[in-house]
């Protein structure tokens, strides 16, 4: 195998790929990083047998050459030294050669490394993924389907169905809802084909994570597919593999109260800033939280209090309340965190009582959705 490539194209795939590669895998050779060089470019691909990741740099494209003097082969390559070679080299092209005992030499200007590498046959195959089901989306609307659902997935693992988003297609739109039972995510956006039939499934919130710092926000098509147990996103240069979570997804649908007794509009940012403020008092509490009173007049109280600590309140004014006035405690995270992912300059809030929970929704966007459940405090 042997070629030559330009070192910049090399650092993007390798960085992407880097994403799949584990130190902690129980099959030692996907710590490696398996390199394929055919006459129309380059493969790279990394694994941990949960997120699988292929990056390819094409030979030529619009007329700029990122690849020549091809030799077809391929190699494993060991990921732990060879991402930080690649970005230290110290000139624009890096030649890559390997020999039939998978002696690497990398090769840029005066520098010459050698690397022992490993027999690419030994590299598990990836599943390759063809249905006719394949649901187009641009990739800045799926960073922002991932942005505002993922954080609310769980971190526990006693319940591993909820530590994934649900995605699925219902009444021609596709719903990506994360909930880890204290609080629920839930964006929508509607289908132009709505004959597409995507199965309720659930990926990792982990999955998502690495694929929304891998996607550009240019809106790039991404092509997603799903079979039983994967589902594949695929741009122009890049195959993004994960696992889908076996289970089934809670019914959340029956979480989200129909009705509500006080509804207040209010600015996002100013909200932000003061539950941010009344949380520096209550970090040293579990849950970390702030009460939020409404008083005459359209005001609202934010105060938290930690009697090893201190306490703090401030007052802000509503943009408009209706209803009955609202006693209630919640996580100052949880709050921050959906208050932040909502992407709008005003919003809505829907109480139905001090123990029901609440939802927050942009002030003129039924597509997102967020939901608290408030904290009981004695």
């Amino acid at each position: 195998m042997k070629f030559i490539v330009q070192r910049q194209q090399l650092i993007s795939s390798v960085q992407n790929v880097m994403k799949a590669i584990s130190s902690k895998t129980a099959v030692p050779i996907l710590t490696g990083m398996k390199i394929d060089a055919t006459a129309q470019g380059i493969t790279l691909t990394g694994s941990d047998s949960d997120i699988s990741i292929e990056s390819f740099i094409p030979s030529e494209e619009d007329g700029m050459v990122n690849v020549e003097q091809i030799e077809p082969g391929s190699i494993v390559v060991q990921a732990r030294y060879f991402p930080d070679i690649v970005r230290k080299l110290p000139d624009n092209t890096v030649e890559i050669k390997a020999d039939e005992n998978f002696n690497m030499t990398i090769q840029s200007g005066k520098a010459t490394f050698n690397l022992n590498g490993q027999d690419a046959s030994e590299y598990p195959q990836l599943p390759v993924l063809q249905t006719d089901n394949n649901l187009e989306i641009q990739s800045d609307l799926l960073k922002n389907l991932i942005k505002q659902t993922v954080f609310a997935v769980s971190t526990m693992e006693t319940r591993p169905i909820l530590t994934g988003v649900n995605i699925k297609i219902e009444n021609g739109k596709l719903l990506f809802t994360a909930t880890d039972s204290h609080r629920l995510a839930l964006r929508s956006i509607p289908l132009e084909d709505v004959t597409l039939n995507l199965p309720s499934i659930v990926v990792p919130g982990k999955s998502l994570n690495e694929l929304n710092k891998i996607l550009d926000d240019k809106g790039e098509k991404v092509e997603v597919s799903v079979t039983n147990n994967q589902i594949m996103f695929r741009t122009k240069h890049l195959n993004f593999l994960s696992r889908i979570l076996d289970g089934n997804y809670p019914e959340t649908s029956r979480l989200i109260p129909d009705q509500s007794q006080t509804e207040l509009h209010a600015k996002t940012k100013e909200l932000i800033d003061t539950i941010d403020r009344a949380s520096l008092l209550a970090r040293e509490e579990r849950n970390n939280v702030v009460k939020l009173t409404t008083q005459h007049n359209q005001i609202l109280q934010i105060t938290s209090n930690s009697p090893e600590v201190g306490q703090v309140a401030e007052e802000i004014t509503a943009e408009s309340f209706e209803g009955e006035d609202v006693k209630i405690s919640f996580s100052s995270k949880y709050m921050l965190d959906a208050l932040k992912a909502i992407d709008s300059d005003e919003i809505v809030i829907k109480f139905t009582g001090a123990m029901r929970p609440f939802i927050i929704r942009p002030i003129d966007d039924d597509s997102i959705l967020q939901l608290i459940l408030p904290v009981r405090t004695y």
